[in-house]
């Protein structure tokens, strides 16, 4: 019993690393050593607790090469399929920068027949593919108020962000489609042409209230969207 008290607190607070930035998506955790040195505890505890956030979702452990993240998902735990992020990051170096972080009217958004908000916080992101344009990501929050903490997003998951802020999803909504992309987002991408894959993506809470709205725009000629399920 003590041992299954040990690492499922060392595997907690290497989750609360992954989910902060301080472990970064892509990034290798410290090894088994080091993790035996930081927590004082057996080589057991650790390889107990590196399993159970492999089986979660968080981590792959590759022979010869360590334990890389391969998410920062909060939900990973609560679904038999494994995200987008997560299989791109088995193969690839998957990275992320912030664009724009700002507040926007939000009768100017996508949002304005959702919210009954005056202003929305808008966050533009661009994630790379092994250092190269790879999604262009909108996020479009109707109830966060706090635009002065938006760079804390640079280290830290969306979800993790909307959780410190009061902001509890339940379910999802998805659509995806074909579109022509406009010459700005094109630019960003590198893309010759103008297709691409779109996603929109709506977060709610337990009550149907939209908390999240995001756009994502893919340029899928360099790694196709995948899903996979475990059934």
């Amino acid at each position: 019993m003590v041992v299954e008290i040990l690492y499922q607190k060392v595997a907690d607070d290497i989750k609360k690393n992954i989910l902060s930035g301080t472990y970064e998506v892509g990034s290798l955790i410290p090894t088994e050593n080091e993790l035996e040195q930081k927590y004082d505890v057996s080589k057991i505890t650790i390889r107990k607790a590196v399993e159970k956030l492999v089986a979660e979702g968080y981590l792959k452990k590759k022979s010869g090469i360590g334990t890389r993240v391969i998410s920062n998902n909060l939900f990973n735990k609560l679904s038999k399929a494994k995200s987008y992020s997560s299989i791109v990051n088995e193969s690839s170096n998957l990275t992320k920068q912030i664009l724009t972080a700002d507040v926007l009217a939000t009768k100017d958004t996508p949002v304005k027949a959702e919210s009954t908000n005056k202003n929305i916080v808008y966050i533009k992101r661009l994630y790379l593919l092994d250092n190269k344009p790879f999604i262009i990501v909108n996020h479009y929050l109707p109830n966060i108020d706090v635009a002065d903490e938006l760079q804390s997003l640079k280290n830290q998951s969306l979800y993790k962000f909307l959780r410190d802020n009061g902001q509890e999803i339940n379910s999802f909504s998805d659509e995806f489609s074909a579109v022509n992309i406009d010459e700005t987002d094109k630019k960003i991408l590198q893309k010759q042409d103008n297709l691409a894959l779109k996603r929109i993506r709506r977060g709610f809470d337990n009550k149907g209230k939209l908390i999240e709205y995001t756009e994502s725009i893919y340029d899928s000629n360099k790694m196709p969207y995948k899903i996979e399920y475990e059934i």
